[in-house]
């Protein structure tokens, strides 16, 4: 008799066929030896990588993987969506480097579940690494996974790698969260030692890889999706920049912002290189980062600001939501040209400039009074950098209704930005030719008149509450 779970044999049953199964015993064997596996996911880089490094020690040759989440992918109606093309050339980088390595990437397309559920039939799994994600989803999917994965008594590590400081790292001293940014930002340098932004080096463990024959990586078309390139978004620092970001960050029509937070979002650079480097060179990029950790914080604690405002009582808000007047924001016809020409770069390049951001957000939700959710849906699904806590967090300031010490009626006047961050209309120029010319849209609204009718329908909403 053959045990094939425990390879298990009579020699007698043998004979003339022993030699033709043994070589398939052997094959089973090899499949069945433990295993551990790297679940790439926010975090598409081999070097400095927390998940992979402790996967890598765990003393059981590592398999790598990555899931294009059919529970996200099926929700894109963008065929051409170029976060999905960044996330497809930037797992190309990682096989094409874990080839030098005699290992494979192995990607699947399909849903978590599913894809565990086969990884478990084809591999002798003894634990799963991955790094932490904050977001609603991915803690229910994280969760049902560690379910799925303890029922096969197959344990599910989990990691910091997103962010410096996390949940409860920073607190008051009443270990209540803060829930203003310059606070929590000054006990979050308080608590910065080099120990948080020491690296993980992952290069020392890199013969602990499964060795595998290289597995194709799945096309764009084998997932349902068409090319749409990002464009040259370059991972590396630019130092210069760093050092004189807080004189140029603010002027859109300058090369004056770092351009990393794709990489960020998507992980193909460490937070903790990133915020060495900003400690170094500058501190205004530096919190730029604090900001990052704040919102992820946000999340975490205060999950109703998903789907409401994190000041509970600016929910009383009667938004005019005039469905006519979004799409004319969208397309970038408001006649208000530094507007227009942030809507215009984020529908063609899938960026905007983080000081157009607040003038557009500040446009929508005070002089247009439309709820700020629908366009921070609208930059979910523009934005190459597109991350929940961020874009919540962003939008929510802006409309005023999140985690600010800024009372509502902080609005900007779209003239009076333009005069400051582009006095020359260079920026408006690249994005909105026909400005000053006749056909040029006219404003769709008086910004005077719709501050007055802002504060008028704030004020009503607050004393509602």
């Amino acid at each position: 008799m053959i045990w094939v779970g425990h390879y298990e044999l009579i020699p007698c049953y043998f004979k003339k066929w022993d030699l033709l199964i043994l070589p398939a015993l052997a094959l089973i064997n090899i499949m069945q030896d433990p295993i551990s596996i790297f679940w790439f996911r926010r975090d598409l880089r081999l070097d400095d990588n927390a998940g992979l490094y402790y996967a890598l020690r765990s003393k059981k040759p590592v398999l790598p993987i990555f899931i294009f989440d059919t529970n996200i992918l099926d929700g894109l109606e963008e065929k051409r969506d170029k976060r999905v093309h960044f996330i497809h050339s930037a797992l190309e980088d990682i096989q094409e480097k874990l080839g030098a390595l005699g290992t494979s990437l192995y990607v699947l397309y399909d849903s978590p579940m599913d894809s565990f559920k086969k990884l478990a039939e084809e591999y002798n799994i003894t634990g799963v690494f991955t790094n932490q994600d904050y977001e609603p989803y991915a803690m229910k999917r994280d969760g049902e996974i560690r379910e799925f994965l303890r029922s096969k008594n197959i344990d599910l590590h989990t990691y910091k790698d997103l962010v410096i400081f996390e949940k409860d790292e920073i607190l008051k001293d009443n270990k209540e969260p803060y829930t203003v940014y310059t606070p929590y930002s000054r006990r979050w340098k308080e608590r910065l030692n080099e120990f948080y932004l020491k690296p993980y080096p992952t290069h020392k463990y890199s013969r602990n890889f499964l060795q595998l024959a290289p597995k194709p990586v799945p096309s764009l078309a084998d997932i349902g999706f068409k090319e749409a390139p990002p464009g040259t978004v370059s991972a590396l620092l630019n130092e210069e920049i760093a050092r004189h970001y807080n004189e140029t960050r603010d002027y859109p029509a300058i090369n004056g912002t770092t351009r990393l937070s794709v990489h960020l979002r998507f992980g193909t650079v460490s937070i903790r290189q990133l915020a060495q480097k900003a400690k170094e060179l500058n501190e205004t990029l530096l919190n730029e980062l604090i900001w990052r950790d704040f919102y992820q914080m946000v999340l975490w604690k205060f999950p109703h600001v998903v789907n409401g405002a994190f000041k509970k009582e600016y929910d009383n808000i009667v938004w005019r939501n005039n469905e006519r007047e979004f799409e004319l924001w969208c397309n970038g016809q408001t006649g208000y040209p530094i507007v227009d020409a942030g809507m215009r770069e984020l529908n063609e390049t899938g960026y905007m400039h983080n000081r157009v951001r607040m003038i557009v957000a500040s446009f929508l939700t005070k002089d247009l009074l439309i709820d700020w959710r629908w366009g921070e849906a609208y930059f979910a699904e523009k934005l190459l950098d597109y991350d929940l806590a961020a874009n919540n967090g962003g939008w929510q300031w802006a409309a005023g209704t999140g985690c600010d010490a800024a009372p509502y009626f902080r609005i900007f006047n779209p003239r009076l930005q333009t005069e400051k961050f582009d006095p020359e209309l260079k920026y408006v120029s690249k994005w909105v030719p026909e400005y000053g010319e006749v056909t040029y849209t006219k404003p769709i609204v008086d910004h005077s008149a719709a501050r007055d009718r802002c504060l008028a329908a704030y004020k009503k909403a607050l004393n509602k509450g």
